[in-house]
This record gives structure tokens, sequence and C-alpha cells, in this order.
């Protein structure tokens, strides 16, 4: 088994971003320490939700603190970058690193984010497939062109030239789809259940030629650990909550969509009993048991739910210490 943990860099009630932003580079330090395999910082924009704008940059920052851990980007939205753009950041993150750097890529939602950054309601519903594939592109040539519907231009060198495969986060079946014709490793979201998990590495099996193996996917899933699962479950119904409500109402459509409602604590409630959330004893359980299920080898845990910075160092080592000997076997 391979554990990871997930940093949202999440913006809870009385954190100052830039404070968030500097814990987030310290718990990936930490997570080096006791001996996680990997760390992976999300990108948000113009939310509480989280705080970070930028997952590479970040990534870049915390690549400079460590020296073993793999960090991962989970993920940088590509409907607002430039492929290639985005491609050069990458080639530099694995240069410098010693080849420490992993990228994730997603296809984001309808948010304003389109409207600010210019790239608009098109590219995130029809422009995914041809970013992707410009994307793949320029972390495997040594040149690059594009005569498409959203890129066009000339063949350029790409420097550094660089030999990467993107991970693509997977949230519906036309995601999976696209990363299953291109061979693409997923990333698997935390808002599903083994039985789901599942269900998605059987489609992708099904549509790929040749899959690569189960193990070759990541999946994310929350991650807290106490004296109790009783005491744990208490700690993420009292602070996730204040969070995720501001949070996620940070998600504005771009064309005035109604987004449904969401059931906050109920959605905890489910995170709760999905995930590795509770005793060493009962997280170990649920890890071993998503691998059962599953045949995952990758999962990544978000670290964040207590929602205080010291709490958070204090269940990445936890986790490091009770949990991740034994899932390793």
């Amino acid at each position: 088994m391979r554990i990871g943990v997930f940093l949202v860099a999440a913006g809870f009630p009385g954190r100052e971003p830039g404070q968030v932003l500097r814990d987030t580079v310290e718990a990936i330090a930490v997570a080096e320490e006791v001996g996680f395999d990997d760390a992976w910082i999300a990108e948000h924009h113009f939310m509480s939700y989280g705080v970070c704008p930028s997952a590479a940059t970040l990534a870049g920052v915390a690549l400079g603190r460590t020296t073993r851990i793999r960090i991962g980007t989970a993920v940088s939205v590509l409907s607002t970058r430039h492929p290639v753009d985005l491609a050069e950041q990458a080639a530099i993150l694995d240069q410098t690193s010693g080849g420490r750097f992993t990228l994730g890529v997603g296809r984001g939602g309808p948010w304003v984010d389109l409207e600010v950054f210019g790239t608009g309601l098109d590219r995130f519903e029809r422009g995914f497939r041809e970013s992707l594939d410009l994307l793949c592109d320029a972390l495997a040539r040594e040149e690059v062109c594009a005569d498409g519907e959203f890129f066009s231009f000339r063949k350029v060198p790409m420097v550094p030239a660089v030999r990467l495969r993107p991970v693509v986060a997977c949230t519906s079946p036309e995601t999976v789809a696209i990363a299953a014709e291109r061979g693409l490793p997923m990333l698997l979201g935390m808002h599903v259940g083994d039985a789901e998990k599942a269900a998605v590495l059987r489609d992708y099996a099904a549509l790929a030629g040749d899959p690569p193996s189960p193990a070759g996917h990541v999946a994310a899933a929350v991650g807290h650990v106490a004296d109790t699962t009783e005491q744990a479950v208490r700690e993420l119904r009292q602070a996730m909550p204040r969070w995720l409500e501001p949070g996620l109402a940070g998600y504005v459509p771009v064309d005035g969509r109604a987004r449904p409602p969401r059931d906050i604590p109920g959605y905890v409630d489910f995170l709760c009993e999905t995930h590795p959330v509770g005793s060493p004893e009962r997280c170990v359980r649920k890890i071993l048991r998503t691998a059962e299920a599953t045949g995952l080898r990758h999962l990544i845990l978000m670290v964040e739910g207590a929602g205080d910075h010291a709490r958070t160092l204090a269940n990445i080592r936890r986790l490091g210490a009770e949990v991740l000997p034994r899932v390793r076997g």
C-alpha cells in the first residue's frame, strides 16, 4: 500500500489564508518525517473551501522543504490553464526535484474561474479532451504544436523536455472514458464509497484496451484518528461543517445555473462512516477493506478535518505511527 496525505489548504473560519499556506507546507514536511509516501495539494480559486490558487506553485515550495516524499497536485484545473504552460511548470518541478513531482489534472467545474481567466464555458464543456491531449504531448515530446478548436500554434521546442504522465481526476463517466482511452491513471474523490469506486474501476477497465492495474490509480479519503471512534467522529462533526458550509457556497456558476442544495451534516456523517475515521484499529480496517473491495493500493488521506493546525500535525503524526506500519504489513 502507498499512503499519502491530501491537503486542501482548508480555509476554516478564523484562519488567515497566508498562514494556512505556510501551515500546509509544514504539514507536508511532517508527513515526510513520519513516513507517508506522498503529499497532494488541492487547487481552488476565489473561495474559502481551499485557499491555494496554484497547486503547482505550492508544490514547488513543498519540494524545496523536503527530500524524499513525492508531491502531487490534486488537482491543477486544466479548464482554466494553457496546457503547455502547465507542462512547462511540471517539467521544472520534475527536473529540480529529482523526479519527485506528480501532476494531477482535472476538468474543474462551470465556475466563475472560467470568466476571470478568460477561458470560457466552452473550454469546460467541450475542451477537456483537446486540453488533455495537448498537455500529454507537451509532457512526452521534444517539440509540440497544435491545430485544434481551442489551441492552434506552430511547432515549438519543449524546454526542458520531460517524460511525464498526468493523473486525471475522474468524477463523471465522461472523464472516466477520457482517462481510459488514453491509459492515464485516475484520481477518485472522497465523495464516493468503496462500491462506487469499484464500479468506476470496472468501467475504466472495460473502456481501456490494455488497462493498468487498479493499483495504478489513486483515491482520496478522509483520515482522522483518535483514541476512540466516537471521539474522532465527534471532532469532525464539530469542526467540518464550519468549513464546508461557507466553503462549498464559494462555488459560483459562471452562467447562473442552479446548484443543488447539500446536507452538510449528512455529508460529514457520510465521510465519517465511509472513510478511515476513528480509532487506529478502525482506520486500519477501513483502509484494508477499501484495498480488498476495490484493488486500489494508493490512498491519500485528507488530514485537516479538525480545523486546527496543531491538531492536523498531531493527526499526521499519529496516523504515521499507529496506522501506516499496520496497513503496509
